[in-house]
């Protein structure tokens, strides 16, 4: 194709991965900034231009064709290509500046990156924090991020990944809850008492757990169910029943007896738990910005004792 005819087709190019990337044309153009019919103008005159059909719409769904697909993976590779490119001129100044969009969950961005996400911002003035705090696991291939924080046993295959420590979920109650209600000395004992699951999927409800070569999976109940992470810790130390939290949560209501580990010889598996991972796009060309954050995390060392202290 002449490269006068190509030109104006790079920006329907750009469109036509957002839709795919996003699953809609309303989620590509919320995330274009444009309009749902524009991103729909885009696409077609893409299809137009390669005279193929690259995606099926009916009123229901979409989905993208074969040659969409492959066409996809090429317009893929042009804007990782310019996004190369742009990284090339950033990595040349010897002043971190400009925008750095980071991604993570919300339980660890508030209980222990927060007081280090500030600390950056002071030593960086000239460094914008864009932070996305969220447990959608995002990926800074697919999506508009820098860099990714993730909890889990698996990192993102394809990115480069820092641990900077890890996470262990456990059992807790308030001490007068178990006064009243006894102390739990088998994972079937959670059986007879009030328990709060997370409540986001289906099965939170399932407990598993393991000591050695016994697994056991139950299916706890109880009258209260909450997602957010100190909601249901401040239920717990209420006397509402007894909680599965990330180990960096609870630490200090454990250390001041407002709650207790309840089975501490078993181990509960959860969703959030594993190593705590910074991710982010192997590239040539780092930006200054990307390159200064990452070597401040790392050199953090209270960041790995806040996450791997001793298991209480």
């Amino acid at each position: 194709m002449d490269i006068s005819k190509l030109i104006p087709l790079l920006p329907d190019m750009a469109a036509f991965v957002a839709v795919v990337e996003t699953g809609s044309f309303t989620n590509a153009a919320e995330k274009m900034g444009i309009t749902p019919s524009a991103v729909s103008r885009q696409v077609a005159r893409l299809e137009a231009s390669l005279a193929a059909q690259l995606i099926e719409r009916t009123t229901r769904r979409q989905s993208t064709t074969a040659v969409g697909m492959a066409v996809y993976e090429q317009c893929r590779n042009m804007l990782d290509n310019a996004s190369e490119a742009l990284r090339v001129s950033e990595s040349d100044t010897s002043i971190p500046r400009g925008r750095l969009k980071i991604a993570i969950p919300k339980a660890l961005a508030k209980q222990v990156l927060e007081p280090h996400l500030l600390a950056f911002g002071k030593a960086y003035p000239e460094i914008s924090l864009h932070l996305m705090v969220t447990d959608q696991r995002m990926d800074p291939a697919r999506q508009d991020v820098d860099i990714v924080f993730h909890v889990s046993a698996e990192p993102l295959e394809h990115l480069v990944s820092k641990r900077l420590g890890s996470v262990r979920s456990i059992l807790c109650a308030s001490p007068d809850y178990l006064d009243r209600r006894g102390r739990p000395s088998m994972p079937a004992d959670l059986l007879n008492h009030d328990c709060i699951p997370l409540g986001l999927n289906q099965g939170d409800n399932h407990w598993k757990l393991t000591r050695a070569t016994q697994q056991v999976t139950l299916a706890v109940t109880g009258r209260y169910t909450n997602n957010h992470s100190e909601m249901r810790l401040r239920a717990v130390k209420e006397g509402f029943g007894i909680g599965i939290f990330p180990d960096f949560v609870v630490h200090e209501a454990l250390a001041e007896g407002l709650v207790e580990q309840v089975l501490p010889g078993w181990h509960v598996h959860s969703d959030f738990q594993g190593e705590v991972h910074m991710q982010f796009q192997p590239m040539r060309f780092m930006p200054a910005k990307m390159r200064a954050f990452i070597d401040f995390m790392k050199r953090l060392g209270d960041l790995t004792v806040a996450i791997d202290q001793p298991r209480l």
